[in-house]
């Protein structure tokens, strides 16, 4: 372990030598302009209607929609996977998840392991990286090597201590609340956070963690007001558990109820039950926490002046959560949710704010990704990009100058928590294709004319789904992409039964806990999570 401590530490540092030459090879040549500072803020399973400003009529998140009003909003925006850890690192390296390799959350099953679960499934998961691979280099880093100030708050999920691989290891100068875990499961999202890397104050009792995030964001942009940063705000929430003050759950429930409340909250799916409406009123009241906390460095950013020069970036790792986990969200009409093929799988919020350009209120309908954000980034800060990636700069889009169409894919040969499929994806124009690793089936769809993916048009469509099929296939060999393979002792009917079961005991589940929410004498527990400030 020492001498590959050793050989990780020289690698790093031959690493950085060479961003730094290339840079300044750049930067030698360039006008001595101030360049931005940044703001990438990423929330956790937030879905693409889970804010007003995208059509939310139950969710209240004014701070978020100034971004998006004060900036450009992408229609067809894109989460590189359907799960957080391969989206996230594909956020900061601007490359497939077939290249980085980490395509399924990091602590997921997979292999013969798999069996553990007990859900008889026809495939066994493939295997994946289980870190940040220290050869990719990231955003972070490259700011970095220019003399950015760097910093990280929040969920992490790409390493831990163990393998050296934090956000300290990746580019970070700071690190607030980064590491293993994917959800605040040691200390809730109520201080005390019992974080490792977020220190708990007396007086903060009570506090949200979201807020205790926004928090030590607007101390290091104060602290550094007067050097170029790069910051990046990961919220662990809106992820599960699900949890907010007594007062916002009662003016949400109060909501719920003005709006009509159905009778039944979920429809079946092929493995669990989804949620129909947006009506859970605790989720509401952590959406909302979240907003408040985006507002929360925003207003620093104005009070300092800054807001003028610093580029602020808002995405979610992943739609949001409609069937498995908190079954917190309606992701409706789009068909899915976290951990699915389909569109709200992928589909998310996503918005970048460039002052320095003078573009506010912008809508952009052409399909982008998360990848796209490493090249963008560069180009806006007036850096040439020092390595190869996936993604493609969008500052043309913002400028009105042509943008070439691209297809874009995706590739998650796991199953979902959420009852999502192993498949691989390809979009290109109107047109999605999905190939089932279980079965080999292919199903397209036209999104223009079908966005709830209700129509399978393959057969429809014979030509436009062989250039897309082979396509998808090319693709997968190219990137040498893993694909699952057929459990030997899998026995359908076994499978077949657990799943009867399984549906029928989650299905009462859920409708129990979501009549309990809305229910006026609701209470979890004695002080709500701890949100309770005495």
């Amino acid at each position: 372990m020492k001498v590959f401590a050793h050989l990780k530490i020289k690698f790093i540092e031959i690493k950085k030598i060479f961003l730094y030459a290339s840079l300044l090879l750049f930067n030698a040549c360039e006008k001595p302009d101030l360049k931005p500072n940044f703001l990438f803020i990423v929330v956790d399973d937030l879905g693409y209607y889970d804010l007003s400003v995208m059509g939310s009529v139950f969710y209240e998140t004014p701070n978020i929609d100034r971004i998006a009003n004060e900036g450009t909003l992408f229609t067809q925006g894109y989460a590189n996977a359907s799960v957080c850890s391969p989206s996230r690192a594909s956020l900061l390296t601007g490359v497939y998840p077939t290249v980085h390799g980490i395509t399924d959350w990091i602590g997921a099953k997979n292999g013969t392991d798999w069996r553990t679960k007990g859900r008889n499934t026809k495939l066994l998961p493939s295997q994946y990286v289980n870190h940040l691979p220290f050869e990719m280099t990231t955003l972070p880093e490259v700011f970095q090597s220019i003399g950015y100030k760097t910093f990280f708050a929040g969920k992490w999920h790409l390493g831990s201590i163990k393998e050296k691989s934090l956000p300290t290891d990746h580019g970070f100068d700071i690190n607030k609340g980064g590491y293993r875990r994917g959800g605040p499961y040691s200390g809730g999202f109520f201080s005390p956070f019992n974080n490792p890397f977020l220190e708990d104050k007396p007086e903060e009792k009570g506090l949200s963690l979201s807020m205790k995030l926004a928090q030590e964001t607007a101390s290091f942009i104060k602290e550094n007001s007067g050097n170029q940063f790069f910051a990046y705000l990961s919220f662990y929430a809106v992820h599960a558990p699900v949890q907010t003050s007594k007062d916002k759950w009662k003016r949400y429930r109060e909501k719920a109820e003005s709006q009509g409340i159905l009778e039944e909250g979920f429809f079946m799916e092929k493995r669990l039950p989804m949620r129909i409406k947006q009506d859970n009123p605790v989720y509401a009241g952590l959406v909302e926490q979240t907003d408040e906390a985006v507002g929360h460095v925003l207003k620093t950013l104005d009070d300092l002046n800054l807001d003028k020069n610093t580029v602020v970036v808002f995405v979610s790792d992943n739609g949001g959560v409609s069937a498995g986990d908190a079954f917190a969200t309606s992701n409706l009409p789009l068909r899915g949710g976290k951990g699915y093929q389909w569109e709200a799988g992928t589909k998310t919020p996503f918005f970048i704010k460039t002052p320095h350009l003078n573009i506010q209120g912008k809508k952009i309908e052409t399909p982008v990704m998360g990848a796209d954000l490493f090249p963008t980034l560069l180009e806006l800060a007036g850096l040439e990009n020092p390595v190869k990636v996936d993604g493609k700069s969008l500052v043309p889009l913002l400028k009105d100058k042509s943008f070439d169409e691209r297809p874009l894919f995706w590739h998650y040969p796991h199953y979902g928590n959420q009852g999502g499929d192993p498949s691989a994806i390809i979009r290109k124009g109107d047109w999605k294709l999905i190939k089932y690793f279980e079965d080999g089936k292919n199903e397209l769809y036209n999104l223009k004319n079908d966005q709830g993916e209700k129509l399978d048009v393959f057969d429809q469509n014979p030509e436009v789904g062989a250039i897309l099929k082979n396509t998808l296939e090319e693709w997968l060999i190219l990137t040498n992409a893993k694909i699952p393979a057929v459990d030997p002792i899998h026995d359908e009917n076994k499978e077949k039964e657990w799943l009867r079961k399984h549906k029928i005991k989650v299905k009462e589940m859920v409708e129990e806990r979501r009549t309990n929410q809305l229910e006026q004498d609701y209470e979890p527990n004695i002080d709500w999570w701890g949100s309770l400030v005495d």
